[in-house]
């Protein structure tokens, strides 16, 4: 039932790219919208309800996270990746071992209430548990209000890339990985 907030902020968090490629695989009839919901709403998949926590404030959805571990040796990038994914998988594998933030993003009107800051508490206890010795992210440079809740979480920049923007409309220059020791 939370499939279009999911896909909202699934899109928030990513800067607008993920409605991008929801448009461009979109069927005659459907919008990205609609790819975005159905993807929001699958039992499997990376991005599915089943793998989102959301965070509620007067009993509505008002953010998720989705979070995972990077393996302690990862793959190196498949020499067939789409070139728009190519830096952010080189820089999820500069991270091995840690715990990764893919997705943490709060509806604007809920904004500044601490709900990210919870949500990524959440996600440090979830490593914490799990026995990660740190917590790793990706975000564009541009995503200032974003880099500043990271820095006070503790968060610091270890590398960057610069986004390939193919035909996306960015205003971000570099993707920029943050981690964090715990």
């Amino acid at each position: 039932e939370d499939a279009a907030i999911l896909a909202q902020l699934v899109n928030d968090a990513g800067e607008g790219l993920p409605l991008h490629l929801w448009e461009k695989i979109a069927t005659a009839g459907q919008s990205g919208w609609d790819v975005g919901k159905e993807r929001a709403a699958r039992e499997e998949g990376s991005f599915s309800y089943r793998n989102a926590k959301v965070i509620e404030f007067g009993g509505k959805a008002a953010g998720t996270l989705i979070d995972y571990g990077i393996p302690d040796d990862p793959e190196p990038v498949p020499p067939d990746m789409p070139a728009m994914f190519v830096p952010l998988q080189e820089l999820e594998n500069l991270a091995p071992g840690t715990w990764y933030v893919n997705v943490v993003a709060v509806l604007p009107q809920y904004r500044g209430l601490g709900l990210g800051s919870h949500l990524l508490a959440f996600a440090e206890a979830t490593a914490t548990q799990l026995g990660k010795s740190g917590m790793s992210l990706i975000v564009a440079d541009n995503n200032t209000g974003a880099r500043r809740l990271y820095e006070r979480q503790g968060y610091a920049q270890t590398g960057s890339r610069p986004i390939v923007k193919d035909d996306w409309k960015t205003e971000g220059r570099n993707w920029i990985l943050m981690t964090k020791p715990i």
